[in-house]
């Protein structure tokens, strides 16, 4: 995305409101409730933090993604689940709380563990490339647009919680505008080659989706995770923040490169339709088993 006046201060500011609203839902407890949780928490971190990167990994190498495509689904695949998963979860009959405790250490460990896995993938996907990257300075963005405005949504929410219920509703459609108007402005720059991108990571991009889902639900099932746990683990892994990695990859100050936000947008769409199945499937399999 070409960088103008607009393209520097949207994007950033979308970022931060998208991060805020997430902050508004977020309080010390979501924290606190890891130790409710221990063996789910660290199957979903394994889950997220190495299956999935390397699951995205084999797909993009086997499917042959061009480079930049192939570092958009690789920051898909680092970027955190968020409220989608949240509510996906809830209407399949998940533990909600469990998911809103994994949103809130996802978030946090994303900011170590995000940069490391696209600077990675621009290293193995675009050897030749020195010219993209999240550098130390790029990194220290990502705190600042990500970290303050979450810290700003807990702080209203701890203190002001009656103030951050009712912004809740207004900032998620704030994001979802920003999220079109920035899904746009990326088509409408690579207008003559979208069409042919879609083509090409398509078929990546649903195969990420049932893998993460899948891996998200079975492997916690192996380790002996309750269903319902399972179900919210499998929404939390499975629903990635598309938004977040749009975001990242088209703003000016970050990656700069509005074909890397492609995997992402063609994701977006493609997780409704797979979630919801996905939800259907595992509710049915909890209405023959007792509520706990």
């Amino acid at each position: 995305m070409e960088s103008n006046v607009a393209t520097q201060v949207l994007l950033p500011l979308a970022l931060g409101i998208i991060m805020l609203g997430l902050g508004l839902s977020l309080s010390i407890a979501d924290f606190k409730r890891v130790a409710q949780y221990p063996r789910a928490v660290v199957v979903a971190l394994v889950c997220q933090m190495l299956l999935l990167p390397a699951a995205c990994f084999g797909i993009a190498k086997a499917l042959g993604l061009p480079g930049e495509l192939a570092v958009g689904l690789m920051l898909l695949a680092a970027s955190p689940g968020g409220a989608t998963a949240n509510l996906f979860s809830h209407l399949a009959r998940g533990d909600v709380a469990l998911n809103i405790t994994l949103t809130a250490v996802n978030s946090l460990l994303s900011l170590f563990t995000l940069p490391l896995i696209v600077n990675a993938s621009l290293q193995a996907f675009m050897a030749d490339d020195t010219t993209i990257g999240l550098q130390f300075s790029k990194v220290v963005q990502v705190f600042a647009i990500v970290l303050i405005p979450v810290a700003i949504g807990m702080v209203i929410h701890a203190k002001k919680p009656g103030v951050a219920t009712s912004l809740e509703r207004p900032v998620r459609i704030l994001s979802a505008l920003f999220l079109v108007a920035i899904v746009l402005s990326s088509i409408l720059k690579e207008r003559e080659n979208i069409a042919l991108w879609f083509g090409q990571v398509g078929l990546a991009a649903l195969l990420f989706n049932l893998v993460s889902l899948a891996v998200g639900y079975f492997i916690p099932k192996l380790a002996r995770v309750p269903e319902r746990q399972s179900v919210a683990i499998g929404m939390e892994i499975g629903i990635h923040n598309g938004t977040l990695a749009i975001a990242i990859a088209s703003s000016p100050t970050l990656l700069n490169n509005s074909v890397m936000s492609i995997p992402a947008a063609v994701y977006s769409v493609i997780m409704f339709f797979t979630a919801a199945g996905f939800g259907y499937l595992v509710s049915r399999r909890l209405d023959d088993k007792p509520t706990p």
